[in-house]
This record gives structure tokens, sequence and C-alpha cells, in this order.
């Protein structure tokens, strides 16, 4: 069993890694593979492999990986493997879905509080010296918009009502019995920009959701709404973005994760003063690491008790 990278110590300070041995060998590495050769070496002959969402599975990785046949995402979000590649080659891919919803939502009202409330412009402002109090926002009593009620956007409904804003949501698949559960009003995601203060966005990277967010979409926001992207770069088009906060159409941007990771000292996001930005960390609590390395190892246990649980492909 090969865990591929361990970088921020998710495994090496965990006492999951314990449970994990209990069922097989286990070898740590610490950094990221930096090349798909050394991605192919680490795994070869194991036909276990718990990876980071961080690295890239492609069908040129999988297929180097002969003996592979359990690939368990220490995460959340799986577009980082090639799954019908996977499903191809006969290897099984699971993920940990859920258990991190709590501390992603409460990672996405962070920011959503610290854009809201200058907080980060403010303190850059006093550190250069200046004195310059400018007018924030008051989230209670204005409506929040959570694109994508699945468990993370759950989370963050539940949350914005709890400092009293309304919420309303969209999914592509709304129900009547989600939407009581909930509390929340689905409605058109036109509709849903046109009427919200803050957008706060919890779906999926797909072929679907790719530029979700882009001009069109950010034109149909009110001037000077929020918005908020926990979910993946790929959602929204970062550039259209920087574009409408520089322009003054949108009044502030908190976002977890980019286009491209790491973020490139020229993205213009960087620029935005009114941008708080944070390098895809909105799960990296003591607690949601343990939460995914429970659910890794519960994954893995599963699979080799040929009861496979939270399968992808």
């Amino acid at each position: 069993m090969v865990i591929v990278a361990d970088p921020q110590h998710q495994w090496s300070d965990s006492p999951q890694l314990g449970r994990l041995r209990e069922h097989g060998e286990v070898a740590l590495h610490t950094e990221a593979p930096a090349t798909p050769d050394e991605l192919a070496a680490r795994v070869r002959g194991a036909e276990v492999v718990v990876t980071p969402v961080r690295v890239q599975w492609t069908a040129e990785a999988l297929a180097m990986a002969t003996n592979l046949r359990l690939l368990v995402l220490a995460a959340t979000g799986s577009d980082s493997v090639d799954l019908a590649a996977a499903r191809a080659q006969g290897v099984t891919v699971c993920n940990v879905p859920g258990r991190t919803a709590p501390v992603v939502a409460e990672h996405a009202l962070a920011l959503l509080l610290a854009v809201a409330r200058r907080v980060v412009a403010d303190t850059v402002a006093l550190r250069a010296g200046e004195w310059s109090p400018q007018r924030s926002v008051f989230l209670a009593g204005r409506t929040l918009g959570v694109v994508g009620t699945g468990y993370t956007g759950a989370a963050m409904a539940r949350l914005g009502q709890a400092i009293g804003m309304d919420v309303v949501a969209w999914t592509f698949n709304p129900s009547e019995e989600r939407e009581r559960e909930l509390g929340v009003r689905y409605v058109a995601l036109d509709e849903l920009l046109a009427a919200s203060d803050a957008v706060s966005l919890h779906v999926r990277m797909s072929g679907e959701t790719r530029h979700l967010i882009g001009k069109r979409e950010l034109g149909l926001m009110k001037p000077g709404a929020i918005l908020v992207n926990v979910a993946r770069g790929g959602v929204v088009d970062g550039a259209a973005v920087a574009e409408a906060l520089l322009g003054g159409r949108l009044g502030g941007f908190g976002t977890d994760v980019f286009e491209t990771e790491p973020v490139l000292a020229g993205d213009p996001l960087l620029k935005c003063e009114n941008a708080v930005l944070t390098p895809h960390v909105a799960d990296n609590t003591l607690e949601g690491m343990e939460y995914l390395n429970e659910g890794t190892v519960s994954n893995v246990a599963a699979y080799l008790a040929g009861r496979p649980v939270n399968v992808l492909n």
C-alpha cells in the first residue's frame, strides 16, 4: 500500500496511520511526485494507493500502475482522476464524501465575512501606515445564494441562516423534500444571481460546471455583490472575475481555489484589493484531516473485505 504524497503531514501526524497499517504494509512519501515517471516508480507493484487530490491521475499515469486495483482519494473531490480510464483498467476509485462539509463551509463563511467586512484590505492598509476607514457590509437580512446543495452547500446554507441571511439555492436536481429539509427556496440560477447579495459556490467540477460563473453570469449579479468559491477554481472564469472586481461591478471575491494551482504569479486576482485568497486549505484543519483519513481507512477496509463503498467509477 502506498501513500503517494503527504506534504501537509496529513498522515505522518495522524493516529489513522496505525489503522491503515493494520491492512497491509504502508510506504509513506512526504513529497508530491515531480514527474509521471516518479509517480509510476512509487506505485509500481502496489494494488492499493492512497492519494491526495493534488496528484493528477491521467490515463497515462494509470497505465503505468499495472498492478493497481484500488485508488483511494483522501479527499472529497475527484476531478484529479480520469475515471473512465480507471474503469477501463479495472481500477476502483473511491473518495471521502461529506465528512469535511462543516469544515469547508466554515471556511466559506470566513471568506464571506472577511470580504464583507474588509478584514484583509483594512489589515493591509493599517500595516502600510494608512488610517482610512471605509464602509463595510452587514450580512444579516441580506440574501445568500448557495449554488450546489450537497453536503458542503447544505452546511453553508445553515451557516448563512445562522447569521440571519435569507438563503436561496440552486442545484441540478432540486426537490421539494430537499427544499423543506434545508429550509431554502430553490430558484433558477439566473434568478439566484440577480437576487443575491452574496453567492457561494459548492458544485463539483465537471464539463457542466466549468466556467459556470463567467462574464454573462457576473453581469447578472447585483452591483457590489460578493462571490465566494470553495468548489474548484474552474467553476469560475477567473479572468472575468478579476475584470468585474477591478471594474467595480463585483463587490468582492473570496476564494480557496484557482484555475491553476499553485496560483500563477501573474494571476490578475492577485492585483484585486477586494479579493480574499487562500491556497486550497478549506479542509486543512486538524479535524478536517482526521475526517478524511478516517474515511480513507474505512474505504480501504471495506474494499479489502469485498464490500467497496464510495465508489466513483
